[in-house]
């Protein structure tokens, strides 16, 4: 995998190092719900990408109680949400890091409320896009820079703990439960997560399940009843489903949004009504684990590659399921974003701009002008050569109009100026 040195920092120049790259992040965990007390062990398995005399990783307001690099002992210094390691002189190639640390994790300030680690009326949420992950473990924290994690997490008994990846342990003594969760293919930092609550699980099959507090058992299994069928759907118009298992967890207080994380998406209590009502939200986040993902943008302002392919994805279901067809949906939300502001531009929408809904629906729109142009059967194919061709990768807008200019003979430079590189919106042929 090769890092670009810009895309990442462009929008969070302060976030992340360009110097080395993590290969694998083992988390070794200890929390106490009642008080927010968070003790963990990281060690981290990276490489350095060139001779390296400093090495820094994101890290929120902990205390640091020692580091190790390459086993050695390691000065450091931990101020402003960085911590700054002096090794000595590492040469390029492979090093490690421990990091031990401890303290009441708190969520990371951004122009969106506060991200990360954040404590639930009972329990625990992680929701780290963009910036969020230092709120809980050191890290290089860019989107490019993926890695393969373990993540052990030890808490009282009565407690679940959900995190990335296939659980392959569980180990009870006394009064509290240790949970080992292994993500082998590639995360970016800011998917990497942790759920703690009261939970019941349901398996839907097909390495698919539901976690969910009991209250809530009969509404949860309604709203999210078809999404074996989503499943499928979406296996079919953008290749096979990229990781071993899908979660979805429904915590027991409401949420503003849906939260993705790898292998896994977080609804709030208000987002299940028992009448599917938000069954489109179900659609988009299992869509995330395809483009956001497996696909993952090499830097921020490409989020349009996440967002724009899961709010089409929601459109996609909707016909799919017999509910309003992907062009009339188009046409609505078309009327809608003509009478806002068109003042900015889709492939760069600047770092507060990031998660506008203008962002989401614009990004369909543009999808849906490409399906029109290309035809149904190339522009699918596209998307699943797309999917298939970056899989466990990082991809930017660039890569996607290239190899779609490349699928078909129509001409597709006018579409492109004009729907990712123009603030205007375009009219939808």
């Amino acid at each position: 995998m090769v890092l670009s040195t810009t895309p990442s920092k462009l929008y969070f120049p302060t976030h992340g190092d360009d110097g080395y790259r993590v290969e694998h992040y083992d988390l070794s965990l200890d929390y106490r719900v009642a008080s927010n007390r968070l003790g963990g062990i990281a060690r981290l398995s990276a490489v350095a990408l060139g001779p390296l005399d400093r090495l820094v990783l994101d890290l929120g307001a902990f205390r640091v109680g020692g580091v190790l690099v390459n086993g050695e002992a390691a000065r450091f210094t931990h101020r402003g949400g960085k911590l700054h390691l002096a090794p000595g002189r590492l040469g390029a190639g492979p090093f490690s890091v421990e990091v031990r640390y401890s303290g009441n994790p708190r969520p990371v300030s951004s122009h969106w409320g506060g991200l990360g680690w954040e404590q639930l009326t009972d329990g625990v949420i992680v929701a780290s896009q963009p910036i969020g992950a230092p709120s809980w473990f050191p890290c290089n924290d860019r989107p490019d820079d993926k890695a393969s994690y373990r993540i052990s997490v030890t808490t009282a008994s009565p407690y679940t703990v959900i995190a990335n990846g296939e659980l392959v342990s569980t180990r009870r003594a006394a009064s509290a439960t240790t949970w080992v969760y292994e993500q082998a293919e590639p995360m970016a930092s800011y998917l990497a997560s942790v759920q703690i609550g009261r939970y019941q699980q349901a398996d839907l099959g097909a390495g698919t399940r539901l976690v969910f507090p009991a209250g809530l058992a009969a509404r949860v299994r309604y709203d999210f009843g078809r999404q074996d069928r989503m499943m499928e759907v979406f296996s079919e118009r953008f290749g096979p489903y990229p990781f071993g298992s899908y979660t979805a967890v429904v915590v027991d207080d409401e949420l503003e949004i849906p939260v993705e994380a790898q292998g896994m998406s977080i609804f709030g209590v208000n987002h299940v009504d028992g009448r599917r009502g938000e069954e489109r939200l179900v659609a988009h986040e299992l869509a995330h684990q395809w483009f956001g993902n497996s696909l993952t943008i090499a830097g921020w302002r490409d989020i349009w590659l996440h967002e724009g392919f899961a709010a089409y994805a929601e459109w996609i279901w909707s016909e799919a399921s017999g509910d309003m067809p992907a062009g009339d949906l188009a046409a609505r939300w078309h009327r809608r974003l003509a009478a806002l502001p068109q003042d900015f531009v889709l492939a760069d929408p600047g770092a507060r701009l990031l998660f506008d809904d203008r962002v989401y629906k614009r990004g369909a729109l543009t999808l849906h002008a490409l399906r029109r142009t290309m035809g149904d059967a190339p522009f699918f194919a596209l998307l699943r050569e797309w999917t298939a061709g970056h899989r466990h990768g990082s991809v930017t807008t660039e890569q996607f109009t290239d190899l779609a200019s490349r699928r078909t003979t129509e001409p597709l430079e006018r579409l492109f100026a004009d729907w990712l590189y123009g603030s205007r919106l375009p009219a939808l042929s």
